[in-house]
């Protein structure tokens, strides 16, 4: 049976002007619509959120919504027919989908560029004022920091190497929060910048850092270091200092690490406690709204984002400025588009020449690595309707309401120290974005979402503003507003009194949904490798390694008594987030099942989240078939029993492209869990949909047996900071050839500083100039001795990519100090240095002295402690844990 409706029950046209209309439901091909006069049949099933014409489209005319071009049509286009290009055919073949889709694309993504007419520029006047004010209770700093909407303790690490430390010593003071209410949290800022030498974005990252310390809704800060980092307190404070920023104003205070994990816990510990009668004694006082500073963010954005979310914070932030305050819209990649609509109203001709500079610089930044800033829009933008970069930009544009003029143009994490509408340049990455804003000084995030994105910030409480109703009744404990309201009928001005009233409230203290949920995250803008386009052909040109063993010597091979092991190896039940949106989630439904005991210790030995910061807001190519590759070198971990795939349900890799991706590389995707945060509900019901797959799991399976092996059961890894003391050296090799002819595995990252010594690689190599065998985080298919590529220098980006080889034990020789562990695969920490060994004796796992013929006897021995479960790295047990992915030599942020 042919179904009819009238247009306005299945369909919106965002201007009039425009030839295509937006689907507000799925509908069926052969469905007629009833539009102004005439009756359109739907050619093919469009889905909701997706485009069919209203009028006929001649080949080489552009396609509209909201009176903008997004495409050129490829052939003729009668009104009804499904408007679709290449890059969405693409996207929704790797979808499970029950009816057809056209053949091919019926239009191409293609726009004219846009050319300033600077001749007849005319300034925009500023929107009138409102000579009263309105008021919020909040926390009134001195004039140069302004004034927060929450008081929180911040515990910031100036790079990744102490983003382990602050996560462990929020941890130990959170049961003092019950004992000071004005106190809003205790919060660690931990973040993946500054671990690598000579970074790219190094002032990108002291701006943010220095904005993030002096931010008004912290209270107080401790800022970490061990001192020796490419980014370090002193740097940070020289920063603050020459750029004027009011550090005097906050409390603070600067903690270098020196010595034992623990003992400095304790030190911290002692910080914050002291701080805590003072911050507490901080009390909120009425103070005029012309202090708010409001950011503007899109993430997991569908077809209505333009259409009811992004409006609506453009009728808040023009509320706001008229007000005294000020707005932030960031995402430079996501208005590539939309220049016309941004520009039509701007302060002075300077800002568009700075807003179109920072344009070109993205698309100049993203071309050096061999990725395209028009590729932005994910897999989960095209699945709900958002076809290219130029119709999510249009939509994304919408958060500048057309009557406010654009009155700065800004560099990431810049001051915003004046009333107006900001754009601060920034990624599409969500976190990377927000982060940037909070560094501008925002004390409000507003954060519009059409598939229901969880995002929250720590310290700065993050409004969710929900595209259409039917998704919000989905997520309803996870979101703030329902901006679909509009759709159904609520006036814009209406839904922006409502909207403004909650704002106040929640600037006065009142808890968002995801500050009740306890979920936040950080991620500043990620480094980039290249400044020019220079190595780009190389690097895309690069052979792929064999996956095959390297030969070794099997000469000088002894071992005084033959070690057996009764192996009692891990079985995690591994929660795997397919995003950095849903690692948060993931982690904390690991330590829910944990503290549950499920399965433990007869099938499982713990749950286990890898939480990181990629899939989704990076380049594809080369950097996305990395982390695809690592992903899977997890799931096929041998310590891995049960495996649960946990996508956000908007990424670039979701659990579809995660299928997909398993298929290509031959592994099985039926014996995986699969849930979905925003398909499956929200938090809530995701947690209890993991808890379930996992509880089947393990009725079905039976306990995990001990099994005894020799030196051929060992999958070890061996990776070393710095140079490498002969004797260890020697004696590393002696190890590795013993595994190795046993008929065991040694892998070895390129990057380690035991390939570049002699005593090492003349032992161990039988031919100079050994390429690598396993591409970063491959999974190791034969044992025997590898060298595994790395495209990085940072510590912990090199030991997740070692882990996911399938190593079941990492050794690491420290010279500089002990670092972050690994999440579930054990890592011992040994030094043969004697300084090393007095300053880190209560960190490391074993002290190399005496008779160096002895050492090798001693590692195996603490190995076979460790795979036995009589020893655990201790480290590992004081918290100091961390993973992150390297992007390699072409992932940049998108």
């Amino acid at each position: 049976m042919t179904t009819s409706y009238h247009f306005d029950e299945v369909a919106r046209l965002p201007l009039p002007g425009d030839n295509v209309a937006v689907a507000t439901r799925q509908l069926d091909a052969g469905t007629i619509i009833h539009y102004q006069g005439q009756d359109l049949s739907l050619d093919y099933t469009v889905m909701e959120g997706h485009r069919f014409a209203v009028k006929a489209i001649s080949p080489g005319e552009p396609l509209l919504s909201w009176e903008l071009p997004f495409g050129v049509a490829l052939q003729p286009i009668e009104p009804g027919h499904y408007v679709i290009n290449n890059g969405v055919l693409e996207a929704l073949r790797v979808r499970s989908l029950e009816f057809a889709l056209p053949s091919a694309p019926n239009f191409t993504d293609q726009i004219p560029p846009y050319v300033l007419d600077e001749e007849n520029f005319q300034p925009a006047p500023a929107l009138p004022a409102y000579p009263d004010t309105r008021t919020f209770l909040g926390f009134r700093r001195s004039e140069a920091r302004g004034v927060g909407t929450r008081n929180s303790i911040v515990l910031l690490g100036t790079s990744s190497r102490t983003g382990s430390y602050v996560k462990q010593l929020a941890a130990r003071l959170q049961g003092e929060l019950k004992h000071y209410p004005q106190v809003d949290g205790i919060v660690p800022v931990a973040h993946t910048e500054g671990g690598a030498e000579q970074p790219n974005n190094l002032a990108l990252l002291l701006r943010t850092l220095a904005g993030f310390i002096v931010n008004p809704n912290v209270g107080a800060v401790l800022i970490a270091d061990y001192g020796t980092e490419p980014v370090t307190n002193q740097m940070v404070e020289a920063y603050l200092r020459e750029h004027n920023y009011p550090l005097d104003d906050v409390f603070h205070q600067f903690l270098s690490i020196q010595g034992g994990f623990e003992d400095n816990l304790a030190k911290g510990e002692a910080i914050v406690r002291d701080w805590l009668p003072t911050v507490n004694a901080m009390e909120r006082t009425p103070e005029s709204i012309s202090h708010l500073k409001i950011g503007l963010q899109c993430g997991g954005s569908d077809a209505f984002s333009g259409i009811s979310a992004n409006p609506l914070l453009g009728w808040m932030a023009k509320e706001m400025i008229r007000y005294g305050g000020a707005a932030n819209l960031a995402e430079t990649d996501e208005l590539i588009g939309a220049e016309p609509y941004v520009l039509q109203k701007v302060r002075d001709v300077e800002t568009a020449r700075k807003f179109l500079n920072l344009v070109e610089q993205f698309k100049e930044r993203t071309a050096w690595h061999g990725a395209n800033a028009e590729g932005n829009p994910s897999g989960g933008n095209k699945y709900r309707g958002l076809y290219n970069i130029y119709l999510k930009s249009i939509g994304a544009a919408r958060k500048k309401d057309p009557d406010t003029r654009l009155d700065y143009a800004i560099d990431y994490g810049a001051p915003m120290k004046e009333s107006g509408f900001y754009f601060m340049d920034s990624p599409g990455n969500d976190l990377e974005s927000v982060a940037g804003q909070v560094a501008s000084g925002c004390n409000l995030i507003f954060f519009t979402t059409g598939n229901g994105s969880i995002t929250n910030f720590p310290f700065v409480p993050t409004l969710k503003v929900v595209t259409t109703t039917r998704r919000f009744e989905l997520l309803a404990n996870d979101m703030d507003i329902n901006a679909g309201q509009y759709q159904d009928g609520l006036s814009m001005d209406e839904l922006g009194k409502q909207t403004f009233e909650l704002t106040l409230q929640i600037a006065s203290g009142q808890r968002s949904v995801g500050e009740k949920a306890g979920h936040a995250q950080v991620q500043i803008w990620r480094n980039w490798r290249q400044t020019d386009a220079s190595r780009l052909e190389t690097l895309l040109q690069a052979a792929k390694p064999t996956g095959e063993p390297i030969a070794v010597r099997t000469d000088g091979v002894a071992l005084s008594n033959p070690i057996r092991i009764t192996r009692a190896s891990d079985s995690i039940g591994l929660i795997l987030p397919t995003s950095l949106c849903s690692g948060q989630v993931a982690n904390k439904i690991a330590q829910r099942l944990n503290k549950q005991g499920i399965g433990q210790p007869e099938h499982l030995s713990q749950f286990v989240a890898l939480a990181h910061t990629e899939g989704c807001g990076n380049s594809a190519g080369p950097s996305e078939q990395l982390y695809a590759r690592t992903m899977v070198g997890y799931i096929t971990h041998p310590l891995v029993k049960h495996c649960l795939l946990l996508e956000h349900g908007c990424e670039k890799t979701h659990n579809d492209f995660m299928r997909h991706q398993m298929e290509e590389m031959g592994v099985d995707p039926s014996r995986l869990g699969f849930a979905s945060i925003q398909l499956d509900g929200g938090i809530e019901k995701v947690t209890q949909k993991v808890e379930a797959w996992f509880a089947d799991q393990l009725a079905a399976t039976q306990p995990t047996a001990k099994e005894t092996v020799g030196l051929e059961g060992l999958r070890i890894g061996i990776l070393s900071d710095g140079s490498v003391p002969d004797p260890a050296g020697e004696q590393l090799a002696m190890l590795t050839k013993m595994i190795v002819g046993a008929g065991g595995m040694v892998v070895v990252p390129e990057n380690s500083g035991l390939l570049s010594m002699p005593s090492y690689r003349e032992k161990v190599l039988t031919s100079t100039n050994v390429p690598p065998s396993l591409a970063y985080g491959e999974h190791a298919r034969q044992t025997g001795f590898h060298i595994m590529e790395t495209q990085t220098e940072h510590w912990v980006e090199t030991v997740t990519g070692l882990a996911a080889t399938g190593v079941e034990l990492i050794i690491a020789l420290v010279n500089r100090q002990p670092m972050q562990t690994h999440p579930f695969v054990p890592m011992l920490q040994v030094a043969s240095e004697p300084a090393m060994q007095e300053t880190y004796r209560n960190d490391l796992d074993l002290l190399l002295t005496g008779d160096p013929t002895a050492w090798t006897e001693q590692i195996l021995e603490r190995c076979k402690q460790t795979m036995e479960h009589s020893y655990t790295p201790r480290l590992y047990q004081q918290g100091n844990v961390d993973f992150q992915f390297t992007r390699g030599f072409l992932g940049v942020s998108l």
